[in-house]
């Protein structure tokens, strides 16, 4: 680090994945990172997932916004942990997830999906006092928090969730978003119970990591339902008992077939308002539907079955990611059979092939461990 002029803080020369134009591929360019305040991590990335929220975001950029790093599924060592920080020291290997203010009523009660400042520490690109570490190269950081598509992030102990060092590195990131919202939501937003049924819509990596999760808890059936074919041979193999081509099988019809009635939960990761509605409308009286993405959701109706959105599988990070890892050292979570890895340099054909559905869950190896 070299010592920066203004406020006498200390500077990193990092390199990022800059979103500008989504007209244009992402290019790695050589940025200014201001190093952690008092209660900041600095954090070297050794790996960091794709995640559809980072395409979507990239995709709908305008050229007038202002230039922005994303990623939000960053894994990393800790290089320098601030004066405040109590839980991390330098050395610790860790994966960064969601941000949140660790103050607010719903942080002090183990809520931190529901942190009163989500939005603004997640979407807004900045910390809360309105300050961005990446300032002086005219890009906004902290994205989610962390702003992982680089070399080195800042993160807060919040976020930066401290995972065994015997573990390879490069895999873990995705349990930061993708998977813990999965996961999450069949286990703690549904609290899916033995023995009910489930139906999920989109078997990509939150989707399949629901799958996983279904059959650890014990549901029966657990139904897959994609438009392709091997991300639901996949699913079979990590869990579902049924799976449902949507483009060559009635949903309802075969749902029914099945389970001779509807089904007790629904996992809706598509997007689609035609699968959303259909997921509300499967469901048995006192049902419940978790949808995974934005926009307007089907009422509650009148023999209570429910749709709920869900928020990074309504997970503490800093209890939710080492159950998920516990679990997959057990072989009951076996994450690892999604991802595929890409050198950093590629990015763009990493986005490219997680948008074709030609790779489920890319990972982008940015250093050593």
């Amino acid at each position: 680090m070299e010592r920066g002029s203004q406020s006498d803080r200390e500077w990193l020369e990092i390199r990022a994945a800059v979103t500008r134009d989504p007209a244009r591929p992402l290019e790695s360019e050589r940025l200014e990172l201001e190093g952690p305040r008092d209660d900041e991590v600095l954090v070297r990335i050794v790996a960091v997932g794709v995640c559809h929220t980072d395409i979507g975001m990239y995709q709908h950029w305008s050229p007038t916004d202002q230039p922005a790093v994303l990623g939000h599924e960053g894994a990393g060592v800790v290089e320098k942990a601030g004066k405040n920080v109590s839980r991390l020291k330098v050395g610790d290997h860790v994966v960064l997830s969601f941000a949140s203010c660790g103050h607010c009523a719903q942080c002090q009660s183990g809520r931190p999906w529901l942190c009163q400042h989500f939005l603004d520490l997640n979407f807004g690109f900045r910390r809360l006092d309105g300050s961005n570490a990446l300032h002086r190269s005219r890009v906004r950081g902290h994205f989610f928090g962390q702003s992982s598509f680089a070399t080195y992030s800042v993160a807060t102990e919040q976020n930066a969730v401290k995972v065994p060092s015997d573990l390879e590195l490069a895999m873990l990131g995705p349990l930061g978003c993708g998977f813990q919202t999965g996961a999450g939501t069949v286990m703690n937003t549904l609290a899916v119970q033995r023995g009910t049924s489930i139906a999920i819509f989109g078997t990509g990596a939150v989707g399949l990591a629901a799958v996983m999760a279904a059959r650890i808890v014990g549901a029966d059936p657990v139904i897959g339902v994609d438009i392709n074919p091997m991300r639901l041979k996949l699913a079979v193999e990590l869990g579902a008992t049924h799976v449902i081509d949507s483009q060559e099988t009635d949903v309802a019809q075969a749902v029914s077939r099945i389970t001779g009635i509807g089904i007790d939960y629904a996992v809706e990761t598509t997007g689609s308002d035609l699968l959303g509605t259909l997921a509300v409308d499967l469901l048995n009286t006192g049902g419940a539907a978790g949808f995974l993405t934005p926009g307007p959701r089907p009422a509650a109706s009148a023999d209570g079955r429910r749709a709920i959105n869900v928020t990074e599988g309504s997970s503490a990070p800093q209890v939710f990611i080492p159950r998920l890892i516990e679990l997959y050292r057990q072989g009951q979570f076996p994450f690892d059979r999604l991802i595929k890895l890409y050198e950093f340099a590629d990015i763009n054909a990493a986005i490219a092939d997680s948008m074709r559905g030609d790779t489920i869950k890319p990972v982008l190896q940015v250093s050593k461990v």
